[in-house]
């Protein structure tokens, strides 16, 4: 997958000119959106497939600053997926040094708010996730 990248605007610094902190999390849901969307199975299709997939965690840990114009790459990959719930880890870096790192974990629910059991009631999505989490595991392990 090919990192998103984001380019800091003036509106996202605060009064010190470097970018507020609350703009990470939203980079963090452009890149979910971007890596899904790769995948071929955005945000759009999962919903009109009967899939939610709401925010149950986040969590962001700051490195450097980053400021107005800089460009921020991020790398997106599944960390942890069991069929119900995901994990999704977030690797934010600037002119080749990582500013922040980030998690986001999400559940799998029906348009009523039901929980799904993704193996049984979408088996394609089901098998891309868990590749993703065990090619992961693997590139880690060599």
């Amino acid at each position: 997958m090919k990192a998103y990248v984001h380019k800091v605007h003036y509106y996202e610094t605060d009064r010190m000119g470097i970018t507020h902190h609350s703009n990470y999390i939203r980079w963090m849901e452009e890149a979910r959106v971007d890596f899904l969307d790769q995948a071929g199975w955005g945000f759009d299709r999962m919903e009109e497939e009967g899939i939610v997939s709401p925010v149950i965690h986040v969590d962001c840990d700051f490195k450097k600053t980053t400021t107005f114009q800089d460009v921020v790459e991020i790398m997106v990959h599944i960390e942890e997926y069991n069929g119900v719930k995901m994990k999704i880890a977030y690797e934010m870096s600037c002119r080749g040094e990582q500013v922040a790192v980030g998690h986001s974990g999400h559940c799998f629910l029906d348009h009523d708010g039901r929980p799904i059991r993704m193996k049984k009631s979408f088996p394609e999505l089901d098998q891309m996730f868990r590749e993703m989490t065990e090619g992961r595991k693997e590139a880690c392990v060599k």
